[in-house]
This record gives structure tokens, C-alpha cells and sequence, in this order.
């Protein structure tokens, strides 16, 4: 159970280390407007626009990932194929983000295949 509550923390935070991008290009192009961050975000470009994208799909991906392992909780469905699609989850995550800040845009959406495919199959395999 310790894997999947880690992959749920882990899933937590992965839009708060996705931002550290559009931070750091805010601060290129004039400093991080924290009073109105998300207009500033909005006129970004490059990498600081495809940061921005893979910080918002953080978020929406946080929510499937987080109704099925919250049905694998409470079905108390935890086998050893249910935490590697939790553990590739996360990874395909961690590498979405990587192949949307340099412009990979094959290997993403093959990275976002994979990210909701295993929640999905989680949820299924709780059937």
C-alpha cells in the first residue's frame, strides 16, 4: 500500500515541480508578475508556453490518477499490476513533462497515452 499512497504524493506534486519552468521564464522576460501570474503566463512563448501547457496537465491529469487510486483504496484492489501501472503513471508523467519543455511532441503524446491508460486500467482491474 506504501507504493501506491507514495505515487499518490508523488502525482501531488508534480504541478508544483512543473511550474519551476515558467518561473524561471517569467523571470526572463521581466521578473514573476505574482500579482497577476496567469496573464503574465499567458503571453509566454517557447518553452515558457509549453510550460505553462505541462503545468495545466499536471492538474488534470492529478484528478484521474487521483479517482483511481482512491477506487483502489477503497475496493482494497492492490496487487503487484496495479502499482506498476500507479509507478508507470507516474513515470510516464515525469516524462511528458521533460518531452513538452524540449519540444518532443511525439514522445508526449505517447507519454500522455500511457499516463491515462494506467489509471484507467487501475480502475478497471478494480471491477
Amino acid at each position: 500500500m506504501n507504493v501506491i499512497i507514495v505515487c499518490a504524493l508523488i502525482a501531488v506534486f508534480l504541478p508544483y515541480l512543473a511550474k519551476v519552468p515558467i518561473i524561471i521564464a517569467a523571470n526572463k522576460v521581466g521578473g514573476y508578475d505574482n500579482k497577476q501570474p496567469r496573464a503574465q503566463q499567458s503571453q509566454l512563448s517557447g518553452l515558457g508556453a509549453r510550460a505553462v501547457a505541462a503545468h495545466y496537465n499536471c492538474f488534470e491529469s492529478l484528478i484521474v490518477f487521483g479517482i483511481a487510486v482512491a477506487i483502489v483504496l477503497s475496493t482494497g484492489t492492490i496487487n503487484i499490476t496495479i502499482l506498476g501501472l500507479a509507478i508507470a503513471h507516474i513515470i510516464a508523467r515525469c516524462v511528458y513533462c521533460v518531452c513538452y519543455w524540449c519540444d518532443l511532441d511525439l514522445l508526449r503524446s505517447i507519454s500522455w497515452t500511457v499516463g491515462v491508460l494506467c489509471p484507467i486500467a487501475m480502475i478497471v482491474m478494480c471491477l
